[in-house]
């Protein structure tokens, strides 16, 4: 490098980044969404109810690498997360050309020290795969912004196509790359002329990206695209200060408060920048778009704290602007809020309870639950769950029983459906579950799931009897699940 800076020491904190957090993986527990999502990677398709598959791709290929176990659920999470650092890096170098190759590796690496990070790399989400080709996104976009010529529009095309087969949010900062377009074409019409071609071609090579996910949805009475689109079907903006307030705490908690300043002091500096910087300027759109629509459904709706993080890439590219005197700082404390989740999220040294401790509420005391549930079923019986996230855990760890799911959206699923005969019915108290497809239910006691005395949840048991004439509907929601070593 030009000035003489060497990324070694950044290399090092990034490899020992991807040790801890692949250990971290190999031993957390999986939480009913992992497990739920492992189940997608066992029942291939082009879309589920929830989001689009590349998390189940991801899943797949990393049980394929390192097995049926919770770091094969996670691997391709771990490495992607690491991996994305060095697509921000070179994105950096693109786009905002009279940086030093030093901020571009603290923007990097700051990205890299949020919690929300830390949480992403470990505990696989559609977030894992979203956040890596929006780096990629980024990438593609600042070799064409650096004259890399028109074939790149092509990988932009892919690479896009590929964030939102991942997570539909990553359409907000594709937009944010269409006004950036619209823009240019009032400032440097001759550059866009030039462009039109490769354009046109990257268009082209998303459409045919997203053309399974679409399909799909078309062939399910757009399952998916009613549940995420229908999100604001429940307004109420009486209570906007409290959703904007959590949103932005929400944020403040997933950066973590240092790495908040910085991402809040370049989000400052780009606008001035973006005059005479197009890619400054791509950044700008990239941010501001998405961000305005947060907001705006945070007017009448909550909206989980982890949407945002589609942003945080960019966000963390121009903090490349700002001066790095409190930057290890920042990173330090980043690092260390991470480090102590994990250390909470396997260990427990606090004494927290369940409201406030998510790996208890989510991950603790499934494989002794299990334990508990097959002695008190029969021979043959099978084990049922009125919610998704009990049944996907149980799935995951009651190998030799039969699991099933009881709720309409497994009718979506590439999976054996209905069940006879005998049962048992595991259904948490606060949750109701339809006596319709028994014959008889018979209630036969609750169990406690924790950690170390450290109640999670209770969950109650109930002997039921399958009916024998169920309507089509009724038997197409009963989806039998695949346990570990069956296929």
């Amino acid at each position: 490098m030009t000035d003489g800076y060497s990324p070694r020491g950044w290399l090092y904190l990034l490899a020992l980044l991807a040790c801890l957090r692949l250990a971290v993986a190999a031993f957390l527990p999986l939480s009913p969404d992992e497990a739920y999502y492992r189940l997608w990677a066992l029942a291939p398709a082009a879309g589920y109810l929830d989001h689009p598959p590349m998390v189940a791709v991801w899943i797949r290929l990393g049980m394929l690498c390192a097995g049926d176990n919770a770091l094969g659920v996670r691997l391709f999470g771990v490495l992607g997360g690491v991996g994305q650092t060095f697509f921000l890096i070179r994105a950096v170098r693109d786009l905002l050309p009279d940086v030093a190759p030093r901020q571009a590796w603290r923007a990097g690496v700051l990205l890299q020290a949020t919690l929300a990070l830390a949480i992403q790399s470990v505990v696989i989400t559609p977030d894992a795969p979203v956040l890596f080709f929006v780096c990629a996104l980024l990438w593609a976009m600042g070799r064409i912004v650096a004259g890399g010529g028109q074939s790149w529009w092509l990988v932009a095309g892919l690479v896009a196509g590929l964030a939102c087969d991942s997570k539909y949010t990553a359409v907000l900062p594709v937009a944010g790359i269409a006004l950036w377009l619209g823009l240019q074409v009032f400032r440097r019409r001759a550059w866009v002329r030039g462009q039109w071609a490769g354009l046109v071609g990257g268009i082209g090579v998303a459409m045919l990206c997203v053309t399974p996910v679409v399909w799909w949805n078309a062939e399910h009475g757009w399952a998916s695209f009613a549940r995420q689109g229908g999100r604001t079907a429940d307004w109420h903006p009486g209570r906007a200060f409290q959703f904007l307030s959590e949103l932005l705490l929400g944020q403040l908690g997933l950066m973590t408060p240092g790495i908040a300043a910085f991402f809040i002091w370049g989000l400052v500096r780009l606008p001035r920048r973006a005059r005479s910087v197009p890619g400054a300027a791509l950044l700008l759109c990239m941010i501001v778009l998405p961000a305005c629509v947060f907001v705006q459904h945070a007017v009448g709706d909550r909206v989980q704290a982890n949407w945002p993080v589609v942003i945080y890439p960019m966000l963390a590219a121009g903090t490349a602007l700002v001066a790095w005197r409190w930057g290890r700082w920042a990173v330090g404390g980043g690092l260390a809020v991470g480090v102590l989740v994990y250390a909470q999220a396997l260990f427990a040294p606090l004494p927290l309870s369940a409201h406030t401790d998510v790996a208890l509420r989510q991950m603790a005391g499934w494989r002794a639950l299990a334990t508990h549930i097959a002695a008190t079923a029969r021979p043959g019986e099978f084990i049922a769950a009125c919610d998704y996230g009990t049944a996907a855990e149980l799935a995951t760890v009651l190998p030799g029983h039969v699991v099933v799911g009881m709720e309409p959206r497994w009718a979506l699923f590439n999976l054996p459906h209905g069940v006879a005969g005998n049962g048992i019915m595991v259904c948490n108290p606060r949750r109701t579950f339809s006596p319709d497809a028994f014959t008889s239910v018979e209630r036969i006691g609750t169990l406690v799931r924790g950690r170390r005395g450290r109640v999670a949840e209770p969950v109650d048991l109930y002997r039921v009897h399958m009916r024998d004439d169920l309507s089509t509907a009724q038997r197409h929601a009963i989806a039998r699940l695949p346990v570990p070593g069956e296929r």
